[in-house]
């Protein structure tokens, strides 16, 4: 198992959010040890995911393979995502703990109920083709504004290093 890759999903947790005005959703509740797994999906015009984040209440196990399915859905063909494997997903970590084998299969199959709900929503009418449209839009600005490059915050102004000169000498200050 790759601990680093772990360690790094575990602490930065790429996806974990609520998502506003998702267009679909689904969850999986582990029976065995409490833990649930919701992904909230956004898909555009072209049946691609624009947007992909989950919630979940388990343990760093489950905090990483969500964060994984994250990483392998966004991007994809609604089909694509939907045919991703519990050996594409155990594969991005190198393997799996024999007593944690079956952290891909719950997040799999959360994430294929809320493709299937979109589906479901999407044949009844319930989401549109102006609201793909939106989705689509509302996510490459979302990308384009969280590029390294594209600005800074207020935040950065008081994070970023000084410099200042006295006598000669350069001392650079970092916080």
């Amino acid at each position: 198992m790759n601990f680093v890759k772990f360690q790094e999903l575990v602490e930065k947790r790429p996806g974990f959010r609520s998502m506003e005005n998702a267009m679909a959703s689904g969850e999986y509740f582990s029976d065995s040890c409490g833990d649930m797994y919701t992904y909230f999906l956004k898909v555009g015009p072209d049946e691609k995911i624009v947007d992909v984040s989950y919630f979940t209440t388990g343990c760093g196990f489950g905090t990483a393979t969500c964060s994984i399915v994250v990483e392998l859905a966004l991007g994809k063909s609604l089909d694509a995502a939907y045919a991703i494997s519990d050996a594409d997903i155990e594969a991005q970590l190198d393997g799996y703990p024999e007593k944690k084998k079956d952290y891909p299969e719950r997040s799999r199959v959360a994430l294929q109920t809320a493709i299937d709900d979109f589906r479901t929503k999407r044949a009844a009418g319930k989401i549109t083709d102006d609201m793909m449209a939106a989705a689509a839009r509302e996510a490459a600005i979302s990308t384009t504004a969280t590029m390294a490059g594209n600005g800074k915050t207020s935040q950065d102004d008081g994070n970023a290093p000084t410099v200042a000169a006295d006598e000669g000498k350069v001392l650079i200050k970092l916080r």
